[in-house]
């Protein structure tokens, strides 16, 4: 099917003219709907006539949630070219290995950036678009443009462009790469149109035109599953750049947010803060939360402070919507099965095929652990330059998750560990998530990794990283005896030490790969 997206925002922007489309925090930038749309307007103009970007060609981002909320759908969607997504936070020689992979034509970056980046930009022969005003030595440096001086010379006008919602690649993104070095997912606009419809089916979320959804994970990956939506919707996205959790309070409750998305990680930190000092929510109807599990004991906790307004979400980079979603109402204390049911991903949207299999691909009955696979409209067209590991990673039409789990009988998913992370300790399988939901479980736990290192008689020995709350304590011997009573000895850490921090992603993840490296240097076998 094909359809042009300048028609479809105009549409939008007729039906709600002067709500606010956009709000960028940092920037104090707003813009309306009708605003918005001849906006993206102009920078699809730019994209397609001064730039020279083709169809078939791509062009980088390497920008800030306010800088990204202009470059996003519908901007992306309103020319022929193909957008690349990166996480701003990854270091030069990421990027440079991730230009070399895609030979972005046009690289639009941060301002600050440019001293460091114009030579690695150059010698691969990218024009630079920086977002706010270069220097007057930097303006006179071959290759680099200014945004605001194109977007202002630039048409508002409506093009006549068609893209194939099915066959046109009209983003890039790299995975996270917490198993190793992202690869490059392809993502038709049916696949973001999947993830649209997914949000609007769980009616839990609760988008519509009152919706004021505050983004501060990066817009680049999961919490941009949430714009779209939001978009078609008629309400407000409004973006964060760093992850200032006091800042982020303050937002809530100056711009009355309704909505946000935010990693278990960083809302145990939220609980803390609201403890100590708390602010007006009531505006916040509903906190998403994903990209890794969530204790049930700390569920009750954040109930107990914030209210029923919890949604758990579960996706990927490969599939790129709610697969399935734990809602508000399973969100509260009750009997064994409603706390069992808290420890689930919840259950899948009406229309996607979630299935658990063995080694082989062949379906486990219910109840049983195997690899979950799904099959879905959101699921990726494959991996860029990577027939390999696409003939890998699905297989009929299905994407190879690589998450361990299954489905009760009441049709709950339960995740019980990326099959990487499993720890095979004497012979017994030992899933680091359990043990994890089991030491977070003290009160004077905040958070913690889990991971095998190495051990001459079984393999692997399981290890603890543990932060604890500020003026909590308890010895290392008590925790892993809780855990020990808990959960049996040979589930049990063998050892365990405190810490400060721990190493996370840009969207929140605890790296368990990079607690884990440290353990394994030297040795001649590495678990990935």
């Amino acid at each position: 099917m094909k359809m042009n997206f300048c028609r479809i925002m105009r549409l939008l922007a007729l039906r709600h003219r002067e709500q606010e489309a956009i709000v960028n925090v940092e920037r104090n930038r707003r813009y309306t709907y009708e605003q918005y749309h001849l906006l993206t307007n102009r920078i699809a103009d730019v994209l397609r006539n001064t730039l020279q970007v083709r169809a078939g060609e791509r062009f980088m981002l390497i920008l800030e949630n306010d800088n990204l909320s202009l470059m996003m759908f519908p901007s992306t969607f309103k020319q022929e070219g193909t957008v690349v997504m990166t996480n701003l936070r990854d270091p030069l020689e990421e990027h440079a290995r991730q230009i070399d992979l895609v030979n972005p034509r046009v690289v639009f970056l941060e301002t600050r950036l440019l001293d460091s980046y114009y030579d690695m930009l150059r010698s691969r022969g990218c024009e630079i678009v920086v977002m706010d005003p270069p220097s007057a030595e930097q303006a006179t440096l071959t290759g680099v443009h200014s945004f605001w001086s194109l977007v202002d010379a630039a048409s508002d006008a409506d093009n006549d462009v068609t893209l194939d919602t099915d066959k046109h690649i009209c983003m890039l993104r790299f995975t996270g790469g917490t198993t190793g070095k992202g690869k490059c997912a392809m993502y038709s606009i049916d696949n973001w149109m999947a993830c649209r419809d997914a949000a609007f089916i769980n009616t839990d979320l609760g988008l519509s035109s009152a919706t004021r959804l505050l983004h501060v994970s990066p817009l680049s990956h999961g919490t941009l599953m949430l714009f779209f939506p939001t978009v078609y919707g008629g309400g407000t996205n409004l973006t964060m750049n760093q992850l200032d959790m006091e800042s982020w309070r303050e937002q809530v409750e100056q711009e009355r947010v309704t909505h946000s998305f935010l990693v278990p990680t960083v809302l145990y930190r939220l609980l803390e803060m609201q403890r100590a000092a708390p602010k007006d929510f009531s505006s916040l109807t509903t906190l998403i939360y994903g990209a890794a599990p969530m204790s049930p004991d700390k569920l009750g906790e954040l109930v107990e402070c914030f209210g029923q307004i919890f949604i758990q979400g579960y996706a990927a980079t490969e599939a790129p919507m709610v697969i399935s979603a734990l809602d508000k109402a399973a969100h509260q204390p009750g009997d064994a099965t409603t706390l069992r049911h808290l420890s689930s991903a919840g259950r899948a949207t009406p229309g996607v095929e979630v299935f658990i299999t063995d080694a082989h691909g062949i379906p486990l009955p219910v109840g049983e652990t195997g690899e979950i696979r799904i099959r879905c409209k959101a699921v990726i067209k494959g991996y860029y330059q990577n027939p390999e590991a696409t003939a890998a990673e699905f297989c009929d039409g299905a994407w190879k998750s690589g998450d361990l789990g299954y489905i009760d009988a009441d049709g709950y998913l339960y995740i019980v560990d990326r099959l990487k992370d499993m720890i095979i300790s004497g012979g017994f399988n030992v899933y680091a998530v359990e043990v994890e939901a089991a030491l977070a479980a003290h009160p004077a736990v905040l958070m913690a990794a889990v991971v095998g290192i190495p051990h001459a008689e079984w393999g692997e020995a399981v290890h603890a990283e543990v932060i604890l709350r500020s003026g909590l304590s308890i010895s290392a011997e008590e925790l892993i005896a809780q855990t020990r009573a808990r959960l049996g000895g040979y589930k049990a850490p063998k050892s365990l030490i405190f810490v400060d921090q721990l190493p996370t992603s840009v969207v929140g993840k605890v790296l368990r790969r990079q607690v884990r490296d440290k353990y394994w240097q030297g040795s001649t076998r590495k678990i990935s």
